[in-house]
């Protein structure tokens, strides 16, 4: 047990140096199998699995007894069945092999841009959900209500077994903790706008027919994405998550007109809070690496795709990267020749430190990777990755006093009541109860907002 408890704080140590621009001890290993490629590790029916995944706990153990990572390295997934099924999703349907997959779809219509501009949550909530979630019928209140609840029911279910299985084997094996520190979830406006909203094709239309009224949009939802990130504590340790969808899709001109804006904006009122942002360059990013240089001190960038040299010569005294080692590799090159990458990532990325290995994405199912080749690199990382100058600055200091956001929009409906509303249209409630009904007010958010991401 003091031997689990001691590579748990050298685990802790390595991560908390990075984010707090020292050099560590070694590059950091954040290597895991999502749900479903940890299912098929250890042989297991993953639409069973999906819907239990208590059931991948052998798997998970055996991975942990078999894999090297400085995290717990499987037994998450964002999407489960329990909620999207009672809400008959539209937006994210599971097949018979038990993989999730999100179709095209659309759930606003290009003349209900007024109507979003001007109420947007309103929007979201009467028109935009009900057409992606056909259990949500407004003519049937009784049987949108129950379908509902039991949406709110398995998501919350399903949260809790995941998060006691990661804990669980988190401390079993003296893994870094990345829950202990809490974390938000959101889309820049813009991708918010174009993934469920508009869809691909709609976006694109509209960036070329009504570029205004994208704009005018991006504002309108922006205090939503904001509020949708916003960490429950603020640490140096936490992180809002961002996948960056759009950008490499389009022109410049209208990425910087029409997504930039609202995106950098969204992360510096995060930094002036003293939150970070993780965000994943889904694509490519070379073209738009300037810009990513002017997003706040220690902004943590994934990257799927592009030119390491660059993007550490460009970003590395600022940022914290990670990302870049293509998971294809891992299934169609031999081991020797994945290692021989791994220490090349290593030699380009790691000096001068703010650096963390992991791949360009995660794996989908088990037949993306062989296990034994993904094993040597994950070592090469822990045993090659070693600095010699361990506590030395690492680069540019973050501080949240750099960052003055111009004030933006507020959050207004009458379907969201803060506790000054919700009192004054209440008057006799307790004050006792401030905690828990505006409690039960954001995580219904929260949850209104996600089936959305």
């Amino acid at each position: 047990m003091a031997d689990v408890k001691a590579l748990q704080a050298e685990r802790t140590q390595i991560f908390h140096d990075v984010h707090d621009n020292k050099i560590p001890k070694r590059v950091p290993v954040n290597l895991s199998l999502p749900l479903e490629p940890l299912a098929g590790y250890g042989g297991i029916d993953l639409v069973e699995a999906q819907w239990d995944v208590s059931k991948c706990e052998p798997a998970l153990d055996k991975l942990c007894r078999n894999f090297y990572s400085d995290i717990c390295p499987g037994g998450t997934s964002l999407r489960y069945p329990g909620y999207y099924t009672p809400l008959e999703s539209q937006s994210f349907v599971m097949g018979s092999n038990g993989t999730f997959q999100h179709p095209e779809v659309v759930g606003m219509l290009p003349e209900e841009y007024d109507d979003l501009i001007e109420n947007p949550y309103n929007c979201l909530l009467e028109k935009v959900i009900p057409r992606q979630y056909k259990a949500l019928k407004l003519d049937d209140p009784i049987n949108m209500m129950l379908s509902f609840t039991k949406a709110v029911l398995g998501y919350n279910a399903h949260m809790a077994e995941q998060g006691v299985l990661v804990s669980k084997y988190t401390e079993k094996y003296g893994y870094y903790s990345t829950s202990r520190y809490g974390g938000g979830f959101t889309e820049a406006p813009f991708d918010f706008l174009a993934d469920q909203l508009r869809s691909f094709k709609g976006i694109s239309m509209d960036v070329r027919r009504m570029p205004e009224k994208v704009a005018e949009a991006c504002e309108a939802l922006y205090p939503i994405t904001l509020k949708k990130g916003m960490p429950k504590v603020v640490s140096n340790y936490a992180s809002v998550f961002i996948p960056l969808h759009m950008p490499t899709f389009m022109r410049e001109k209208d990425f910087a007109k029409l997504w930039w804006p609202s995106f950098k904006r969204m992360v510096e009122e995060y930094a002036s809070l003293g939150i970070h942002s993780r965000i994943f360059c889904e694509d490519n990013w070379d073209r738009y690496l300037d810009y990513l240089y002017e997003l706040p001190t220690d902004t943590i960038m994934m990257f799927e795709y592009g030119t390491p040299k660059l993007i550490k010569e460009k970003l590395g005294k600022k940022h914290i990267i990670t990302g870049l080692f293509p998971v294809t590799m891992l299934k169609t090159h031999s081991k020797q020749e994945c290692v021989d990458y791994t220490k090349q990532l290593l030699d380009i990325l790691a000096p001068g430190g703010k650096f963390i290995f992991s791949l360009d994405k995660n794996p989908i199912s088990i037949g993306d990777v062989n296990m034994d080749t993904f094993n040597a690199v994950a070592e090469t990382v822990r045993d090659y990755g070693v600095y010699g100058n361990a506590g030395e600055t690492a680069g540019l200091q973050f501080n949240k006093e750099d960052y003055r956001p111009s004030p933006s929009r507020k959050l207004e409906s009458k379907y969201y009541n803060t506790w000054e509303q919700y009192k004054e249209s209440h008057p006799g409630v307790s004050d006792f109860g401030e905690a828990k009904l505006q409690g039960f007010e954001d995580s219904l958010f929260q949850f209104l907002m996600f089936l959305l991401l």
